[in-house]
């Protein structure tokens, strides 16, 4: 895991390199002194930690420039993590999608149940990495990878996948398919099964997803849906919200 700290502050520096080190005795964790310097790595962390308030480009900008360039390259949204004097800055942390943000001085128990929280995230992230269905299409076994389904949607006899990669569909009943998707997706309605990974964000009766579109979500659910992805945000899911 490679893990990046960005403060133009040595003691904070090399205090959060310790905290990383103390937890996760085997991740790689690279520093750097200013902004500039993380943006020319162009490495590509699990975990950033940026200070907010650093000379010259700000931890708001490089944590700007990250969400950019991964974008730009399909990469999937890593954990940004501020360190900040100041808690007016943090209303700007929300256009980044930041997992979290710590106050200085940081303190050690407050770090150590982010950063536990953060490698549960990169934890789940992996392992759905690695999770696929089969899917028969067109008499073809098709293999889909859990990560590039946005939604599974009922269309009469057929249901179909919308993925990544265009929309794949297939006989089959959306109660088996969420049997077999388990808590990572959920029926928000008896006509669609989504992913939680790739909710943007949601109210009383609508979910929207990463790709535009927006479903529904039946009134009667909205309760259970909370508590749902409640849990799957507890147990280490990526939240886009």
């Amino acid at each position: 895991m490679k893990i990046a700290v960005c403060d133009d502050d040595r003691t904070t520096r090399e205090q959060i390199a310790s905290l990383i080190r103390k937890q996760e005795p085997d991740a790689e964790v690279i520093t750097f002194e200013a902004g500039e310097d993380m943006i020319k790595s162009q490495d590509n962390f699990e975990v950033s930690f940026l200070d907010v308030e650093m000379k010259e480009i700000s931890g708001i900008d490089v944590a700007k420039h990250i969400r950019e360039e991964q974008e730009k390259r399909g990469r999937e949204k890593n954990i940004i993590i501020f360190i900040t004097g100041y808690r007016e800055y943090m209303e700007d942390a929300f256009d980044v999608n930041a997992f979290h943000y710590l106050i200085k001085p940081v303190d050690e128990r407050k770090f150590n149940t982010v950063f536990g929280r953060a490698l549960k995230e990169v934890s789940a992230r992996t392992k759905q990495e690695k999770l696929s269905v089969i899917i028969k299409h067109d008499g073809m076994q098709k293999k889909v990878m859990l990560k590039d389904i946005y939604y599974i949607e009922s269309n009469n006899k057929k249901v179909v996948f919308h993925t990544k990669d265009g929309n794949i569909d297939t006989y089959g009943k959306m109660d088996e398919w969420e049997n077999e998707l388990g808590d990572s997706f959920y029926r928000c309605h008896r006509g669609y099964l989504v992913n939680l990974e790739k909710i943007t964000a949601y109210n009383v009766d609508t979910i929207d997803i990463i790709n535009g579109d927006s479903l529904i979500l039946a009134q009667k659910k909205y309760s259970d849906f909370i508590k749902a992805y409640m849990r799957y945000a507890k147990d280490g899911g990526v939240v886009n919200v």
